[in-house]
């Protein structure tokens, strides 16, 4: 296992490395992903020392959790080495947040992932439910499995920085230990920083994610469903011409200004080949 830095996760008590993996890839919401490829690319990351594997039922339909938990069985990964993550609320046929189908949904998931408990169990995009049944259902149904032993720390994910004020300020303490944020803390958009010292005055641990902003921060350009307003693709386009004019990967750069912000204990990023396990930024990490 390589070096790679650890970082505590807020009142947790886990350690999670400050790269994470993000699954999602691997429910081939972005083309097909061999078994091979799959099982390469988490092997590549435990090795490069990624402790972390977030994933949810809605990724392909399943099918995330799936690949993900036969990855980690085959690879005969001991539980206390990994920090699992998965997902309720939102699934291929729409959002239920109920507590009798969130309830449900950790059995699934579960079974999917060949594990008697996950490490975090998110709510997630909690923005597209109301807020209410968040506090007042969901999260004491989730308080429920956390009894249970069948998730040992509960999070709530979504993209709107206000929905994690919202509720954390509605909800007793410690009823929520973590929140995963995405596209607020990159080159392009840094607004989670704000947000940083009302959630460690909270105790509730940060995940961030999409550290390339969907695409926008990539050679390649977002897909043409990105909802970023034209000014904001066009500067991001720019961007990218400039890092090519001086020899340079914009995607690298974006990755690494995510993670050196040690208030965030890990950055998820996508993955669903060993190519894409990102080793350069990984190796910049180590040696800096």
């Amino acid at each position: 296992m390589a070096a790679l830095e650890r970082r505590e996760l807020g009142s947790t008590g886990l350690m999670l490395s400050c790269l994470g993996f993000g699954a999602s890839p691997l429910g081939n919401v972005f083309g097909h992903v061999s078994h091979a490829d799959a099982l390469a690319a988490v092997r590549l990351a435990l090795q490069l020392g990624i402790n972390f594997f977030d994933t949810s039922p809605y990724y392909g339909g399943t099918v995330s959790e799936t690949v993900l938990g036969n990855c980690l069985h085959e690879l005969n990964v001991p539980r206390e080495d990994i920090v699992v993550s998965t997902k309720c609320g939102r699934y291929v046929d729409g959002f239920d947040f109920s507590a009798e189908r969130v309830t449900r949904s950790i059995d699934e998931s579960l079974a999917r992932l060949k594990l008697d408990y996950v490490d975090i169990l998110h709510c997630h995009d909690i923005e597209f439910g109301s807020l209410d049944q968040i506090v007042n259902e969901t999260i004491p149904a989730l308080q429920q499995i956390k009894a249970a032993g069948k998730a040992r720390f509960i999070g709530i994910t979504g993209l709107p920085l206000g929905i994690f004020t919202y509720v954390l300020d509605r909800v007793p303490p410690g009823s929520v230990d973590v929140v995963l944020s995405y596209c607020h803390y990159s080159v392009n958009d840094s607004a989670l920083v704000d947000l940083l010292p009302y959630l460690k005055s909270k105790g509730v641990g940060v995940i961030s994610a999409s550290p390339l902003a969907m695409g926008l921060l990539t050679d390649n350009g977002p897909p043409e469903w990105h909802p970023a307003s034209s000014e904001l693709k066009s500067a991001c386009r720019a961007a990218v011409a400039h890092c090519k004019k001086k020899g340079k990967n914009i995607s690298k750069i974006s990755l690494q200004y995510s993670l050196m912000n040690e208030e965030i204990s890990t950055v998820l990023v996508g993955m669903n080949s060993p190519k894409q396990v990102p080793r350069s930024s990984l190796h910049f990490l180590l040696y800096h």
